[in-house]
């Protein structure tokens, strides 16, 4: 049984991220991670540009200027956003000029309108400018496109998300190379298992697993292969596996991985030429936990059938393994932070055991009810994993408990 610390690492060291790409539209591209450096032709900002509402000035002409002694300069053109400036300013002269307009020439200062009095053609300059080029952005100021010393706009590994997407549509990077997306394949055995819209009989069970982990799988930006509710049935297992096997990159199955007799998953993956890597955890709730590989270099989760243990096993061991393979550079590992327990946790010290609840503004706050693996119905709004470490028996309510974000 390894050290949830030590099958994590095992985990990530089977994961080989994926190489092939696509090129998807930019509008298409939220989520993706980036496969190759963006890059452009264009400066950032395009061309010299106002940062305020005033007027574009000659330095020179207002360094000295007071309310006492304003410097009164002849208003010569008036240039809003998206307008090409046609005359050049002389000393002497302004124009009028507004947020995001292009700087005419000659200009090299722009005093805001709050620092000035304009009267019919004229302006009285009230203040001087703190510094030449104030309230100037200057053209490849953020960015110089098209040259030889410039760094990439974004590295690839990264996912593009709402400000990176912006970048791209800003220097007009249409057409996104991105890793393809990874597929996982699901499937949950057990012949007391039901579909949600199936009539329940006694003695059965709802598949929630399936509808759960697939969710979570959508969520990482990876595609889910449903594969359904395969029996306890060695012959059926094993199609199902193959299947799983040759489609997926990652497989995911619950149930069928403990020491039941009518456990079958680990016999299965050994007759079918998996090498199986681990086979339990030291974690509560979770711990039987197979993993597993095949020549093609698809990689085998079995995890608990049990809904807590399920969505456990994904958070702390699968959702970092999928974040590895999908090309993200970095920040696969879960997150862990400190909070002060609102609650007192306590387990039997032989596990490092995981308590399910909300992180908050410093605090973790205890989910009500029971916290056995099998009861979901308090999971909602889970955003935070209490960890109690193996080891340990009791963190008091008001002590300092290390928290896994999760979601």
């Amino acid at each position: 049984m390894l050290l949830p610390n030590e099958a994590e690492s095992l985990i990530l060291s089977l994961v080989q991220p994926l190489q092939e790409t696509e090129t998807v539209c930019l509008e298409a591209a939220g989520d993706r991670i980036l496969a190759q450096p963006a890059i452009s032709e264009l400066d950032f900002p395009y061309w010299d540009n106002s940062a305020m509402d005033g007027y574009a000035v000659k330095y020179s002409d207002v360094q000295d200027c007071s309310a006492s002694y304003p410097c009164v300069l002849n208003i010569i053109e008036e240039i809003p956003a998206g307008y090409c400036p046609q005359k050049t300013i002389e000393s002497g002269e302004a124009a009028r000029i507004f947020t995001g307009a292009m700087l005419p020439t000659g200009a090299d200062t722009i005093i805001i309108q709050e620092e000035a009095r304009r009267e019919g053609d004229r302006v009285f300059i009230l203040y001087p400018p703190a510094k030449p080029q104030a309230f100037v952005r200057r053209r490849g100021e953020f960015y110089l496109g098209g040259k030889f010393e410039s760094p990439p706009l974004l590295l690839p590994g990264i996912a593009l998300k709402a400000p990176e997407i912006a970048i791209l549509a800003t220097v007009q990077v249409t057409q996104v190379a991105v890793y393809r997306r990874p597929c996982v394949g699901i499937f949950s055995t057990g012949d007391e298992l039901v579909l949600p819209n199936q009539p329940l009989q006694p003695g059965q069970i709802v598949d929630s697993n399936q509808y759960a982990l697939a969710a979570a799988v959508a969520s990482q930006g990876a595609i889910p292969l449903r594969f359904g509710i395969v029996p306890d049935q060695p012959q059926q297992l094993r199609e199902t596996i193959v299947r799983a096997v040759t489609e997926a990159d990652i497989v995911l199955s619950t149930g069928g991985v403990s020491v039941g007799d009518y456990d079958y998953v680990e016999q299965v993956l050994a007759e079918l030429g998996g090498e199986i890597h681990i086979r339990s955890v030291a974690v509560k709730p979770g711990k039987p936990l197979t993993v597993a590989t095949f020549a093609n270099g698809c990689l085998y989760f079995g995890i608990p059938g049990n809904p807590v243990s399920a969505l456990v096993s994904w958070w702390r061991f699968v959702q970092p393994a999928l974040r590895k393979l999908s090309g993200l550079r970095d920040g696969w590992q879960p997150i862990f932070v400190l909070a002060r327990s609102c609650h007192s946790l306590r387990s039997d010290g032989r596990r490092e055991t995981y308590f399910w609840g909300r992180f908050d503004s410093g605090e973790f706050k205890l989910a009500g009810g029971s916290h056995s693996s099998g009861n979901l119905i308090n999971l909602a709004g889970t955003n935070a994993l209490a960890v109690l470490p193996m080891g340990e028996t009791e963190i008091a309510a008001g002590a300092t408990v290390q928290v896994m974000l999760v979601g």
